[in-house]
């Protein structure tokens, strides 16, 4: 288990959430973990959780989309499109695909830091449509789907050093 915590700070009555994270690693390498589809696929998401990235494109412009399938074969799917991409800033949309209707969307601006001894720091930004999304995304276990992602990101950059 990491030494570095991820942290979610969700204030009452707002749309946004922030996420914070430090990993061990340098900025290029948490960059291409995100970039690169052979290491985005073996970190994303929770434990225990299959994925399927049916389209991956993270280029200015490109798009993604992806499912999550638990041990009971329950599937989740997720899309969006990546807006800016490079490694100081990432920005993207993202949608989950099991709400009853479309257009609950929320836009994630992801900040790469230079930390001294190779290390980097993320920062997260993500303005949900509505505070009413921004609750049921936190209410559905959103937070700890992300901490378990990044412990497994850790494990791969640690092996990529």
């Amino acid at each position: 288990m990491s030494k570095n915590k991820t942290i979610v700070i969700a204030e009452p009555n707002k749309q946004e959430l922030f996420t914070t994270r430090e990993f061990d690693a340098p900025r290029e390498l948490v960059y291409k973990a995100h970039t690169d589809v052979k290491l985005y696929a073996q970190w994303l998401g929770p434990h225990g959780y299959e994925i399927v990235l049916e389209t991956f494109e993270p280029v200015s412009g490109g798009k993604y989309r992806y499912i999550h399938k638990d041990k009971e074969g329950n599937a989740y799917a997720f899309h969006g499109t990546f807006h800016t991409m490079s490694e100081e800033l990432m920005i993207q949309t993202f949608e989950f695909e099991g709400m009853p209707e479309p257009g609950h969307v929320t836009l994630d601006t992801m900040r790469l830091e230079k930390l001294p001894n190779d290390r980097t720091k993320i920062t997260i930004h993500s303005v949900f449509q509505s505070v009413s999304d921004r609750d049921g995304m936190v209410a559905s276990g959103m937070e700890s789907g992300v901490c378990e992602g990044y412990e497994r990101l850790d494990d791969l950059l640690a092996g990529m050093k």
